[in-house]
């Protein structure tokens, strides 16, 4: 039995007390930092170490490297990844030139990462910049464009996709508009209906085909005025999968962030309960994880379709290799 959950470790190597408790839990896979990252050889035994522990060769292993200030593999032992923000300022004065350098530079990003044994990439965000918003976004969007924003996230995502791993947009339906980090506090969004489906939502449309996505941890007050997104039944159902129409595996954004409040228990439950595919734990912290334990369930008969279908999306998907050392050195010419 698999649980509709995805955990971390707390260090670069697998304990034998975390070992047991993944075994009993059964997560769907594990998520990866940079307190896990020491070197190419290390971390492509804990990935096989945590597939191990659940008996699950092919379990999901994702990381956050979007580029810029969020990469989790950093030199000098990988590539130095650019922010989105630098190819959305190429758009700018050459938008053929942004959109091949983003291809090559997520070709590049699924060559790393599929090396390393880590099969999903927490990538591309979809969220829109706008001005006077907290910097949690910023230069990790690619703009303030929505149209833009969709195109450059398509050419991300597929660019994933054919290098063998799997994307995930976030943070549907839109993170742009926060005013306080959701690490931190919990952002609220007073825009209207109207407004948000006219920008916020609308490279989430366009992308709303991919195969996985994650939640904002953010109040949306014209939709539900109580609860945050990652809990509320009227955001997931009205506008994520209603209005938006994504039907993926939707993952919660880390329910260890401040934005959200209660029991981890209380967190792991009420997500689910909201509409949430799998809840999503990152730090390692042995007795939240326990806690979010607590507050499973297996995974559903509807999850594990969708998670089946993005299985079957990735596999139909695959390119032919690139050569790593041209592809860097043209995008290298792009980006100046």
């Amino acid at each position: 039995m698999t649980n509709a959950v995805i955990f971390g470790c707390a260090g670069p190597q697998l304990e034998a007390a975390e070992a047991a408790f993944f075994r009993a839990t059964q997560p769907l896979g594990f998520i990866l930092f940079a307190r896990n990252v020491v070197d190419p050889a290390q971390l492509r035994r804990l990935t096989t170490d945590l597939r191990a522990a659940i008996g699950k060769p092919d379990a999901p292993v994702l990381i956050d490297q979007e580029g810029g200030r969020v990469r989790r593999l950093k030199p000098p032992h990988w590539r130095d990844v650019p922010a989105p923000g630098v190819f959305g300022a190429l758009a700018q004065r050459d938008r053929a030139a942004a959109e091949r350098a983003v291809h090559l530079n997520h070709r590049l990003v699924a060559a790393e990462l599929i090396d390393l044994g880590i099969t999903v990439d927490c990538a591309p965000l979809l969220d829109l910049r706008f001005p006077g918003a907290h910097d949690v976004v910023g230069d990790r969007s690619f703009g303030g464009d929505p149209d833009l924003v969709a195109d450059l996230g398509r050419i991300a995502a597929e660019a994933l996709l054919a290098g063998g791993v799997m994307p995930v947009i976030k943070h549907i339906p839109g993170h742009g508009r926060a005013l306080v980090d959701s690490h931190l506090a919990l952002p609220r969004v007073a825009a209207d209906r109207a407004t948000l489906a006219a920008a916020d939502f609308r490279p989430f449309v366009a992308l709303k085909d991919l195969p996985w996505g994650m939640t904002a941890h953010l109040v949306y007050e014209a939709i539900d005025a109580t609860h945050p997104a990652t809990l509320s039944k009227a955001v997931i159902g009205e506008a994520i999968r209603g209005e938006i129409g994504f039907d993926g595996l939707l993952l919660t954004d880390d329910l260890s962030m401040k934005a959200l409040g209660g029991s981890f228990t209380d967190r792991a439950a009420g997500s689910l309960a909201a509409g949430c595919d799998i809840v999503l734990h990152c730090n390692g912290d042995m007795d939240e994880m326990r806690q979010v334990a607590a507050g499973l369930s297996p995974l559903s008969p509807a999850a594990k379709a969708r998670y089946e279908r993005g299985q079957a999306r990735l596999r139909t998907a695959a390119g032919s290799a690139i050569d790593p050392v041209e592809t860097r050195a043209e995008l290298d010419r792009l980006i100046g």
